[in-house]
C-alpha cells in the first residue's frame, strides 16, 4: 500500500517540473553598405553553434534557430523578450551578435577585462543587476548558419554548448571557442582558430602565404595541407606529441623570446621549430593534452 501511496505522489508531482519551451526561426539578409576587399563579417555568440558555407552570392543569407528552455511560463516569456539577436552596420563590416539582460556588445573599453570576445575593440561586456551577479531565469541556444560571399573575412565566437564549421571561404578565417570544437574545410587563406574543449580540424584547398595558428588545451589539432608546403612550423604542448607525413621537413635552432615585466626580463625558449619544403608563412600549433598531426594531401 505504502509503494501505491509514493507512486501516486510522484505522479501528481511531476507535472509541476515539466519545463516550459520556445523555438522560432530568425531569417536576414545583409548587404555591405561599402563594398570592398576588406569587407568582414563577425559572428559573437553565447550558447550554439555557428556555421559558415561561403558561396558566390553578394548577400549574407542569415538564418538563427533560437530556443529557450524555462521551468515556468513567466520565465520563458522574459527568455523571450530578453534574448535577442543584434546587428551592427559599419558600412564595411557586419556584426552580429546575441543580445541579453545580463551581456552587452560594445566596444571594449581599456582594461575591460570581463570582455571574452573581442575583435577591431569590440567585445561583450557582462553586465551586474543591482551589484549581484546577473543570471538569467531560463536557458537559451541560438545556433547559426550563414551562407557568405566566399571573399569576405569572417571572425566567429561562441562560448558553451556548440561548434564552429566553415567551409568554401577565400578570406582569412578567425574562430574562437571554449566548449566545443572548430572546424575549417577548404581554406585557401590565412586562418586562427583557438579552443579550449574540443578538436581544431583545418583543411586546405590552397596552401597559405601567410601566418596561421592553430590552439586547444584539451583536444588534437588534425591539420591538412596541399603538396609541396612551404611553411615555418612551430609546436608546442605539455602532453602531446607531433606526428606528420612530410618527408622535406628541417628541424631548426631553439629561438628564444626575451619579454621585460616587473620582475626582471622572461625568456623562453621553444626547440621545437622546423622548416617544411623552401619554408615560408609560420605555421603555428599548440596544445596542452592533445597531440597534432600535419599532413600533405
Amino acid at each position: 500500500m505504502k509503494n501505491v501511496i509514493l507512486i501516486i505522489g510522484l505522479m501528481m508531482v511531476v507535472p509541476l517540473t515539466i519545463a516550459q519551451s520556445f523555438s522560432e526561426t530568425i531569417t536576414k539578409e545583409l548587404i555591405f553598405e561599402k563594398k570592398n576587399i576588406d569587407n568582414a563579417l563577425m559572428i559573437a555568440n553565447i550558447n550554439g553553434n555557428i556555421k559558415v558555407v561561403g558561396y558566390a552570392g553578394d548577400k549574407i543569407l542569415l538564418t538563427v534557430e533560437k530556443t529557450i528552455n524555462a521551468k515556468t511560463q513567466e520565465r520563458l516569456e522574459n527568455g523571450k523578450k530578453e534574448i535577442q539577436l543584434g546587428i551592427i552596420d559599419r558600412a564595411d563590416t557586419l556584426i552580429v551578435y546575441v543580445d541579453g539582460p545580463c551581456n552587452h556588445f560594445e566596444p571594449a573599453r581599456k582594461g575591460n577585462s570581463s570582455s571574452h570576445w573581442a575583435k577591431d575593440g569590440w567585445g561583450y561586456n557582462w553586465k551586474n543587476c543591482d551589484g549581484r551577479n546577473c543570471r538569467e531565469t531560463y536557458d537559451y541556444t541560438m545556433n547559426f548558419t550563414i551562407q557568405v560571399p566566399a571573399s569576405v573575412h569572417i571572425q566567429l565566437s561562441t562560448i558553451n554548448d556548440g561548434d564552429i564549421q566553415v567551409e568554401n571561404m577565400k578570406g582569412s578565417v578567425g574562430a574562437d571557442n571554449i566548449n566545443g570544437s572548430i572546424k575549417l574545410n577548404n581554406l585557401v587563406r590565412e586562418s586562427y582558430a583557438s579552443t579550449i574543449n574540443g578538436d581544431v580540424d583545418i583543411t586546405y584547398t590552397q596552401n597559405p602565404n601567410k601566418d596561421c595558428r592553430f590552439y586547444t588545451l584539451n583536444g588534437d589539432i588534425n591539420a591538412y595541407f596541399q603538396k609541396d608546403l612551404a611553411a615555418s612550423l612551430s609546436f608546442e604542448s605539455f602532453n602531446g606529441e607531433f606526428y606528420t607525413n612530410i618527408d622535406q621537413i628541417e628541424r631548426l635552432p631553439a629561438l628564444v623570446e626575451e619579454k621585460k615585466g616587473k620582475e626582471g626580463i622572461k625568456f623562453k625558449v621553444n626547440g621545437n621549430r622546423y622548416k617544411v619544403g623552401k619554408g615560408g608563412a609560420l605555421l603555428d600549433f599548440e596544445t596542452f593534452n592533445g597531440n597534432v598531426y600535419l599532413k600533405e594531401n
